[in-house]
């Protein structure tokens, strides 16, 4: 499916939200949507490795990590993860590391930024709770619909 963000936000201005252009983008698909899924963790990535293990057909992946500079919670493992389970992308409220190698897997990736410290992994963290950053509420089941323009979410699928 085609779309430009910058189309969506015409067509369905007041109806849309966008997101703060905070993020850098990473992984090999530029443009990405789908369905949200929300991973909500601090520094520990192991349900964010849970939930990409799981069938993500049409979905992306929105995680929580409070914003944290200090360790990445997807480098290129958990990426190839999800790129074999079928996401569309990732939208990381945090870290990215193996920034080379996620430039060559199949999944779109936006992210704060790179650090090359990974997470620790004590599986602290839950699935499917609304998260709020970057001025945007995502809420699991909501469509969110990412490009180089930016990052829209939308109640309903709009394309």
């Amino acid at each position: 499916m085609k779309f430009q963000t910058v189309d969506l936000c015409d067509k369905y201005k007041g109806s849309v939200q966008v997101a703060l252009p905070v993020f850098r983008p990473y992984g090999k698909i530029e443009s990405f949507h789908g369905a949200i899924e929300t991973v909500k963790c601090y520094e520990d990535n192991e349900v964010v490795r849970e939930t990409l293990s799981k069938s993500g057909q049409g979905k992306v992946l929105v995680v929580d990590a409070g914003g944290s500079l200090n360790c990445a919670l997807v480098g290129d493992v958990l990426a190839g993860i999800g790129a074999r389970r079928g996401w569309s992308g990732i939208i990381l409220n945090g870290c990215v590391r193996d920034v080379r190698a996620l430039g060559r897997i199949r999944i779109g990736i936006r992210a704060l930024g790179s650090v090359p410290l990974a997470s620790d992994k004590h599986g602290l963290g839950v699935v499917g709770v609304p998260v709020t950053f970057a001025g945007v509420d995502f809420l699991p089941g909501q469509f969110v619909y990412c490009d180089a323009d930016g990052i829209v979410v939308s109640e309903q699928r709009l394309t």
